[in-house]
């Protein structure tokens, strides 16, 4: 099997050409290749197929080999792949998630693409569809809510970007404890479907610093929906303005919550490593 290594911000996939590759059990492979000591070493797999509703599909899944909705830096170099390989020579594509298409605009330079921005849709805030339950939720919403993990009460924000989000506000995120805790967020009660966690510190009105840990995945080095979710929690909170740059681990992204549509655009880079064949 044929396979590209890509990362954005150092939130690396291994992708394959769904259409060249037929793979009976992408949830097991996916365990097998992401393994950083016995196979590629990745945050998961990633199939890129044909779609009969959008230029490509992305079929996403995470290092535990779980189904994944959704992915911003991983769909960023989706379309990095498919017009740096010549699948298609076209600079705005719609890509088929599980959480619905999704647009990009590719910026390429000497036939590669560099930068994508992605249309991220609306966000969604209502409990039910996200989902949370529980103490946290006032009104099908969780907003400022209290949340007690392990021997401490945090306050929450949820959102869904077509996957849950928690936005966890610090007042110190480089030495908060996210193995700790971390893990524990992702398998609380009052998540039912799991959950992704943003342990941020608003820096100012146009920059937010943030950790991740994903669902599935763990600590990885960048999450694009959960800075797309941060962006939109610490905007409900008052906290920063609709535009702004999310500091990860891997490197920044930028993030707008526009007013006239309701929808997230974020804007980044995408960078393969190498290729291979396993």
């Amino acid at each position: 099997m044929k396979f590209t290594k890509m990362q954005g911000l150092g939130n690396d996939y291994i992708y394959v050409d769904g259409s060249k590759e037929h793979i009976e059990d992408p949830s097991k492979l996916a365990v097998r290749l992401s393994d950083r000591h016995f196979g590629v070493g990745a945050d998961g797999l990633i199939l890129i197929n044909p779609s009969r509703k959008a230029d490509f599909e992305m079929e996403m899944y995470n290092a535990d080999g779980s189904r994944g909705e959704m992915c911003g830096n991983g769909i960023r170099c989706v379309g990095k792949y498919v017009y740096d390989n010549g699948l298609t020579d076209k600079k705005s594509l719609s890509i088929e998630t599980l959480a619905g298409i999704k647009y990009l605009e590719l910026t390429a330079e000497d036939g590669s693409v560099t930068q994508v921005r992605v249309d991220m849709g609306k966000p969604v805030t209502e409990a039910d569809l996200i989902p949370v339950t529980g103490d946290a939720v006032r009104d099908n919403k969780a907003i400022d809510s209290k949340l007690r993990v392990l021997d401490t009460d945090f306050r929450v924000t949820c959102i869904s970007m077509g996957n849950p989000h928690a936005v966890v506000p610090l007042d110190d995120v480089e030495h908060f404890d996210i193995e700790k805790y971390g893990p524990v967020f992702e398998n609380h009660p009052s998540f039912p479907r799991r959950i992704n966690t943003e342990f941020i510190r608003v820096i100012d009105r146009k920059n937010i610093e943030m950790r991740v840990w994903e669902r599935g995945s763990g600590e990885t080095l960048a999450c694009g929906t959960g800075a797309c979710a941060t962006l939109v929690a610490c905007v409900i909170l008052g906290l920063t303005e609709r535009e702004a740059d999310v500091k990860l681990l891997g490197g920044r992204l930028h993030i707008l919550w526009d007013e006239k549509d309701d929808h997230v655009y974020m804007t980044g880079p995408a960078e393969t490593v190498f290729k291979g064949e396993i």
